[in-house]
């Protein structure tokens, strides 16, 4: 589940520029400095200091940046061990993982999200939920606003426009565009997830005119078939390494008629660095990768496909880094 997980929740080497006006001073700053591919003497250590005052991050999107926890475990009884231990192999831990879902990294994903991922992430994606640390309130405001870039490039008139949601999560995506008027295949590697999307949506169209019934299913994405006007992927390929993004982008592509809209953790210097101090001191619940890929890699497994990259935008907040793209067929 894209969680969206990210949920959500890209990989490239990109620019970054052009992040949106929304984007706080203190992220515009790290920006630059992950775009010049430095870490920045100044914004380390605030960043630093900062999680250090946070509770510990630990779902999988916050993998990306677990300040909390690594410099939390770093003051911690035993930490100077588990610094080593971490050091020398972060693997054992994921290997851990996947062989008590028989070797598939891809159903500890979805086990994940089935159960312990799916209550905390239900928490995230829940704007009237309190009971999130600062880490998860961050995350869920970067989240929205992946989410509002979506929804601005796919427009207001969406009526008999067909959309492939991969990745759908609990239907932030899904369910704005179902009230647009679009017919929405809504899809998430988890049960739970795929079935709280569908009670928001219900909530949400209630009383509502001109809303289409998305089809909820729970579906892996290497499952997916079928054909639409336009196939989005948001913050879903933080689950896919390298070796197995090009495929993903292709089976995506395969069932894109048009457009596709996908989201990605980007991989730059800087957002590699966080990203590894947070595998060094992995919080207990951690059970899954995250990986993050170059924006030229992206792009590349796009243009093979047929499409050409029209848009492009950034959301970054503390804890939340996405990249989106806009592709169109050629």
């Amino acid at each position: 589940g894209g969680h969206r997980d990210g949920p959500a929740g890209g990989e490239l080497t990109m620019t970054l520029a052009m992040a949106p006006s929304s984007t706080s001073n203190s992220a515009r700053a790290m920006h630059r400095s992950a775009a010049c591919g430095t870490l920045g003497r100044a914004s380390v250590p605030r960043a630093v200091r900062a999680a250090s005052r946070l509770a510990p991050a630990r779902a999988v999107s916050e993998d990306v940046v677990q300040m909390a926890t690594g410099f939390g475990a770093v003051v911690g009884g035993g930490a100077v061990a588990r610094f080593v231990q971490g050091a020398t192999d972060p693997e054992v831990r994921r290997q851990q993982m996947a062989d008590e879902a028989g070797g598939d990294e891809l159903r500890s994903v979805g086990d994940y999200f089935s159960g312990e991922g799916f209550q905390r992430w239900r928490r995230i994606y829940d704007d009237e939920a309190e009971d999130v640390n600062k880490v998860q309130k961050d995350i869920r405001e970067g989240h929205a606003k992946t989410i509002d870039i979506a929804l601005e490039w796919f427009g207001q008139d969406l009526d008999g426009v067909t959309v492939c949601d991969a990745g759908c999560g609990t239907g932030s995506l899904t369910i704005p565009l179902a009230l647009r008027g679009a017919k929405v295949s809504a899809s998430d590697i988890s049960a739970p997830m795929a079935e709280e999307a569908g009670r928001r949506y219900e909530a949400a169209a209630q009383g509502r005119q001109g809303c289409v019934q998305p089809n909820f299913e729970a579906k892996d994405l290497e499952r997916l078939s079928g054909s639409y006007d336009t196939v989005a992927c948001l913050d879903v390929m933080i689950h896919y390494p390298d070796s197995k993004m090009e495929g993903m982008v292709g089976h995506l592509a395969s069932m894109a008629q048009n457009r596709m809209i996908i989201s990605f953790a980007p991989k730059t210097p800087y957002y590699s660095f966080l990203k590894r101090v947070g595998e060094l001191f992995p919080g207990k619940s951690k059970a899954t990768r995250a990986y993050l890929h170059a924006e030229e890699d992206v792009e590349r497994a796009l243009v093979s496909q047929g499409f050409r990259v029209v848009k492009r935008d950034m959301t970054a907040t503390n804890f939340y880094f996405s990249r989106i793209l806009e592709a169109v067929r050629v």
